[in-house]
């Protein structure tokens, strides 16, 4: 079967499945983890926020780069207590010990009682056994959790470079409808919402910034994968 019989022609796949695959890999990270000095610092000296894989006209990745950058700079000059701000910042946003203003969790928002461990954990871990993802579930908690859900769809894009490096088609194009269909059914449902959220009740320019990104590249993502775009992705 050739690109064209597939439907592969159109897109620099390669390019596409590598900025997935480092940008939704960062920000899942990003999202997940604590942010300790220790690797806050590495993406602040190599300038990790110059660009983003999928910038083109998004307004809203634009804009999120810019209040990135701001906080760099920042960083570099030695403002006081940023990394401290941080800290204190997403263990209020996002610590399930105390009240939560932006819950990082899928099923508080789809599920009809809105709480944790519902059906939609079960269609992630299902998700993510299919593909061979293992979780290394540093808190305990959910597979629904947004950081996780982002590190499965940069799993999805290194599968499919792994494709692309054998010459594989018809593994390809699996693994281009498996996004499309975990995108549709998964973070395309609630996570536009969840990144408005974020811009709304984050008190520092950094997660401000890492909510806009998000929401912008998920547009971007959907267009290119020609998914219809729900209206929380409108602009």
């Amino acid at each position: 079967m050739s690109m064209k019989e597939s439907g592969l022609m159109g897109f620099d796949w390669g390019e596409v499945l590598t900025g997935e695959f480092l940008l939704f890999g960062l920000l899942g990270k990003i999202l997940y983890t604590y942010p300790e000095e220790s690797w806050l610092k590495s993406l602040f000296d190599d300038e990790m926020f110059v660009e983003s894989p999928f910038t083109g006209e998004q307004a809203d990745v634009i804009a999120g780069l810019k209040l990135l950058e701001k906080t760099a700079e920042e960083y570099q000059r030695g403002t006081d207590d940023i990394i401290t701000d941080l800290k204190v910042d997403y263990t209020r946003l996002f610590d399930h010990t105390e009240r939560i203003p932006v819950a990082p969790w899928e099923s508080v928002y789809l599920s009809k009682d809105h709480l944790l461990f519902q059906q939609q954990v079960l269609e992630v871990r299902s998700w993510f056994n299919s593909y061979g993802l293992e979780i290394i579930n540093l808190h305990k908690e959910p597979e629904d959790h947004v950081g996780l859900e982002l590190a499965f769809l940069a799993h999805l894009a290194n599968l499919g470079l792994s494709a692309m490096g054998e010459g594989n088609e018809s593994r390809l194009e699996e693994l281009l409808d498996a996004q499309r269909r975990f995108l549709s059914e998964h973070p395309l449902k609630w996570v536009p919402n969840w990144c408005d959220l974020m811009v709304r009740y984050a008190h520092t320019d950094f997660y401000r910034g890492v909510a806009l990104i998000l929401r912008g590249s998920l547009m971007e993502i959907a267009e290119i994968l020609d998914l219809e775009i729900p209206e929380e992705l409108a602009e």
